[in-house]
């Protein structure tokens, strides 16, 4: 806390008439139960938004209705098959032709809320190199003891970033600031086929439209940035199916935008970064299997020395990567069985995803 109001007390102060106006768009279908809180949550911004719009895309409930009673607009999606990078297309094309180059948009998902410095620090971090500022995000409570092993994924992901300067890795859909002119360039580059994904703003062709968003914003030569300040609390998945349909559509997503792009000097680092992880994956249940084999034929090794110096460095690294989200993620940490078996899970993501893109099965948007 003490870090973030530093970083609020050092950000250039704006004239009410010389700053650029925010417009949020928040995509939802069906989502009553939970648009409220994202609502608030942007009203309570030290930095509050000029316009608040929710994008209620096919829905049957009162998502429109809780939406306006909280002080929101709200735009209908007209005959949208595109889920929601269609959605959101449409809400653009309606939005940005009233904003200036210099203006901003920020599009936030339902099932998310901003910590209330997010706009202002997301502010601070704009300059000419940057073209898009996405949020850190951190999962909500419950969930049980799957849900914690989701807050300590995520807890270890915030801690990556600060760690390599918030420099981030995807503009991710729980809240991300673009400049309108960024947005514009986008969809000029998709028009002239520089970029792929239709002629829209975001891809229509990705599972993962905020991946494809930030090789898009990145390719046009742009930085996208994730400071500590723009933290959001999002949802958990509250059971394994669940959790499996939306990892498996993340990595498939992000694989697939890797195959259209090709290798360029931006998506170098994802390739290899996916390569890491498949080589760690392999290596993994190669270590599984030899020491099953191992101890089946002669017994447990016993003590060795160096691989439990190696062992004590690994858990130190695993338990203060999570030191922030609490005693029991600690503790969780320390144990290792328990993110050992959460790691074969998210290894079984990754072949499957892999194999269904070799084979090139269909694999579709599912909504969690």
């Amino acid at each position: 806390m003490r870090r973030h109001a530093a970083r609020r007390a050092h950000a250039a102060p704006e004239e009410a008439g010389d700053r650029p106006r925010l417009a949020v768009l928040i995509p939802a279908h069906n989502e009553q139960e939970r648009i409220s809180a994202a609502i608030d949550g942007l009203w309570e911004q030290t930095r509050r938004p000029d316009l608040i719009v929710v994008v209620a895309d096919n829905c049957t409930d009162d998502t429109a209705a809780i939406a306006v009673a909280h002080g929101a607009q709200v735009f209908h999606t007209q005959d949208n098959t595109h889920k929601k990078a269609g959605a959101l297309n449409q809400a653009i094309a309606w939005v940005l032709p009233h904003m200036d180059d210099r203006d901003l948009l920020l599009v936030q998902d339902a099932d998310t809320v901003l910590n209330p410095w997010f706009v202002e620090t997301a502010l601070a971090t704009f300059n000419r190199k940057v073209g898009a500022v996405g949020g850190v995000f951190y999962g909500e409570d419950g969930g049980g003891f799957l849900g914690l092993l989701q807050r300590m994924e995520f807890h270890r992901y915030a801690w990556e970033l600060e760690r390599t300067g918030g420099k981030a890795q995807v503009l991710t859909g729980t809240g991300t600031m673009f400049r309108a002119r960024v947005l514009r360039e986008v969809r000029a580059a998709r028009r002239t086929g520089e970029l792929g994904g239709g002629t829209g703003y975001y891809s229509l062709a990705s599972l993962t439209e905020d991946d494809e968003m930030t090789k898009a914003v990145k390719t046009l030569g742009y930085r996208a940035m994730s400071p500590a300040g723009c933290s959001v609390t999002t949802e958990v998945m509250p059971s394994l199916p669940k959790l499996w349909h939306q990892r498996l559509r993340w990595q498939r997503g992000a694989l697939e935008n890797l195959r259209d792009y090709g290798w360029t000097r931006v998506t170098a680092r994802y390739f290899m970064q996916q390569f890491l992880m498949g080589f760690g994956a392999l290596s993994f249940l190669v270590y599984l299997t030899y020491m099953a084999a191992y101890t089946s034929l002669y017994g447990w090794p016993g003590f060795s020395p160096f691989w439990t110096a190696i062992g004590l460095i690994f858990v130190v690294e695993k338990t203060v990567s999570v030191r922030r989200a609490g005693p029991k993620a600690v503790l969780v940490a320390a144990l290792m069985v328990p993110e050992m078996l959460y790691d074969l899970f998210q290894h079984a993501v990754y072949f499957t995803s892999l194999w269904g893109l070799v084979r090139r099965s269909e694999e579709k948007w599912v909504a969690t």
